[in-house]
Parts: structure tokens; sequence; C-alpha cells
């Protein structure tokens, strides 16, 4: 199922994201200043990403699963609710991030705090969907299923790579350099 095996990669490589930002998070944590500029690109990438390709995949999986398994909607309408307070979680560092930029002042124990607890939400968050999400589609959804939410989604992860490459090349530098995540 290439659809199924889409989703695993852009899994992969948001798990580089949360990556670098658990480096920067790490060095505020030992009261070092990290690149927060940096950090802002993460952020946006993520939000970006999480209206994207998120809500699309929200929208016709939820639909589509209720129609096929019943049983399935507390399952999408709990990972719908989690997906709902990461984003608002994320906006709140977005903010954070803006008053830091702008060298306003933020308690930088509090920050770090935010963002490590926001990074602890977004993995569990990509697990539920890797655990729950995926073979619920992989036992319920046909070849019209899995070519309707490929419809839904936006170019591939390597494409958003190689564009993000180009728009913020130390970030990328950052997300080559990362670790294969754990899948």
């Amino acid at each position: 199922m290439p659809m199924l095996k889409q989703l695993r990669q852009d899994h992969a490589n948001m798990a580089r994201m949360l990556h670098v930002l658990q480096l920067k998070q790490k060095s505020l944590e030992k009261g070092e200043r990290p690149n927060f500029q940096l950090v802002r690109e993460v952020v946006d990438y993520i939000l970006d990403y999480q209206e994207g390709f998120t809500r699309p995949l929200e929208k016709v999986c939820t639909e589509r699963l209720k129609e096929l398994d019943p049983s399935s909607v507390e399952v999408t309408e709990r990972l719908a609710r989690d997906y709902r307070s990461l984003q608002s979680r994320l906006k709140q560092l977005s903010n954070d991030l803006d008053m830091i930029l702008m060298d306003a002042v933020v308690p930088m124990d509090r920050f770090a705090a935010d963002l490590k607890s926001y990074l602890e939400s977004h993995r569990a968050y990509l697990r539920d969907e890797r655990e729950l999400l995926f073979p619920l589609i992989q036992k319920n959804f046909n070849d019209q299923d899995l070519d309707a939410l490929a419809a839904a989604l936006p170019e591939g992860a390597q494409a958003q790579l190689e564009r993000l490459q180009e728009a913020y090349p130390e970030l990328y530098a950052e997300l080559r350099d990362a670790p294969e995540p754990a899948t």
C-alpha cells in the first residue's frame, strides 16, 4: 500500500523535526541560548504541515472510517481532539517565540518546559496514529479509499523537504544530520 508507506515516511520526517526541536529544548534546559530563529523555522514548518497535511488526512479518514467501521469513531475523535490540543500548544509556543525574537522577557525555564511537554505530546500523537489509525486504514480502506486519501494530501514529504532546503538551508542541514527516528 503505497499510501501507507507515504504516511510512514511523513511520520519519519516529522520525527526528525521534533528531534531538532528536542536538541534546542535540551540546550535551553542547560541554560544555553539556542538559535531561536531556527526554532521559529521548525515551528512554522510544523504549523504549516499540520494545516496542509493533518487536516485533510483527518477529514478524509474520519468521514470514511465512520462509514466503514463505526467502532473507529472513538479513536478518530480522540485523535482529532489531540491534534487540536497540539496545534493550540504549538501556536502558544509560536507566540512565545515571537516575543523572544523581539527581545521581550519570556521566562526560559517555562518556555523550555512548555516545549518539552509539547514534544512529548506530539510524539505520543504520532505513536497513536501509527498504532491506532494506520491499522484502521489498512484494514478498512480499499484502493478507491486510498486514492481519495492520496488526493487529499499535499505533495509528498520529499518535495516538502526539497522546498525546505531552499527556503531554510540551516534547518535542512539540521534535519539532514538528525538521526533516523525509531518508528
